[in-house]
């Protein structure tokens, strides 16, 4: 695979985790008995009671895989920001994830290797600028990384692995289907990118050297698009309920 391609796929993923990739939110159903509270640290230094924030077609998500989400953003540094508190848009990233893992039980995928995650952890411990500082390249700064942003090796790696699933399943469900044409490639560099370069007072490469660069965004536009609107039928059509604070589950 070529640097460029690896670059398209990088972010092609990091568009798509923004929307849906999460900590797995613990498979509780809500007509089974809830799940004893415990204590979480508060921002104030106090604890609050574990308690569920969400119900997805009667799974449940708890205020703590709300919690672990917002730190799993660690590993995810690259995320573009979008609208509401960084807890509302872990909480909504979590409700995508879950609609997407219930449809992805119905159309099973080829598991993800051990070899495939390692080698995807490997590349992360170098692309997140906060390693800088930990030297994540060395095993003792990687723990220490992991260490304070409250996640073992064992759990990353799990989470990792869970989130190359869905990103998988995103990208054959979606993006197999799609087919750039020549034309439309043109377009965007004559109306988009040649403006840019001109703005900079800089000479653009020809058509061909950018084309590929020119159809990955185009693809990844189109791929966030369809994801959009299929994550839009799926809370129509099923049933997804956020609870307000203090308000009791049913």
């Amino acid at each position: 695979m070529t640097r460029r391609t690896n670059n398209a796929a990088r972010m092609l993923a990091a568009m798509l985790a923004m929307m849906v990739c999460a900590p797995w939110a613990r498979a509780q159903t809500a007509a089974s008995p809830a799940p004893a509270p415990f204590a979480l640290p508060a921002t104030d230094g106090s604890e609050s009671l574990d308690h569920i924030v969400a119900i997805v077609n009667q799974e449940v998500i708890l205020e703590s895989d709300v919690q672990e989400e917002m730190r799993f953003s660690a590993f995810e540094p690259y995320r573009t920001p979008s609208e509401g508190t960084p807890r509302d848009q872990a909480l909504d990233r979590l409700i995508n994830r879950m609609l997407i893992v219930q449809q992805e039980k119905l159309e099973p995928q080829a598991p993800v290797t051990d070899a495939e995650v390692q080698a995807q952890i490997q590349e992360l411990r170098q692309s997140i600028p906060a390693c800088d500082e930990y030297k994540c390249e060395t095993d003792e700064g990687w723990a220490r990384y992991l260490a304070d942003n409250d996640f073992t090796e064992q759990e990353l790696e799990a989470r990792w692995r869970e989130r190359m699933e869905v990103l998988r399943f995103i990208e054959v469900r979606f993006r197999s289907g799609i087919r750039i044409s020549r034309q439309q490639i043109t377009d965007y560099y004559q109306k988009t990118m040649l403006p840019e370069y001109a703005k900079q007072n800089a000479t653009p490469p020809p058509l061909d050297v950018l084309s590929a660069r020119i159809e990955e965004v185009l693809l990844q536009r189109q791929v966030t698009s369809l994801l959009d609107d299929w994550l839009k039928t799926l809370r129509d059509q099923g049933s997804v309920r956020t609870l307000q604070p203090g308000e009791e589950a049913p």
